[in-house]
């Protein structure tokens, strides 16, 4: 059973940039997807970007530009490099693990079965 937990969210200025780490605790494979989503004030929970251990990626529209998703194999570890930071992004981010997620269905909620508790992430001046 794979673990997962956040880290790195903060209060940043518009404009800034700031870095979310997932470690991922447990035994991965090359069928594993893990995800970022985040969840506005009175907002539903959206996708923000995904990573395939084997390959392939995947961004929501509203952060493609401006955010990158990377993985750090050896240490188990998924970023998310968030660049040009609007008020908009403020948020909490969960990170979310799934096995064997086709391309296609990478953005989509219900196809990761575990989830990490969160990183708040706000953006004021």
């Amino acid at each position: 059973q794979l673990q997962l937990v956040e880290s790195g969210g903060a209060l940043v200025q518009p404009g800034g940039s700031l870095r979310l780490s997932c470690t991922v605790s447990g035994r991965t494979s090359n069928n594993c997807t893990v995800a970022w989503f985040r969840q506005g004030p009175g907002k539903e929970r959206e996708f923000v970007a995904a990573i395939r251990w084997s390959s392939g990626l995947a961004y929501a529209d509203s952060v493609r530009g401006r955010f990158t998703i990377s993985k750090d194999n050896a240490k188990n570890t998924v970023s998310l490099q968030m660049n040009s930071l609007k008020p908009e992004d403020t948020a909490v981010y969960y990170c979310a693990t799934g096995q064997g997620i086709i391309l296609s269905s990478m953005t989509l909620r219900e196809q990761y079965r575990t989830w990490g508790p969160g990183t708040q992430v706000t953006v004021s001046s």
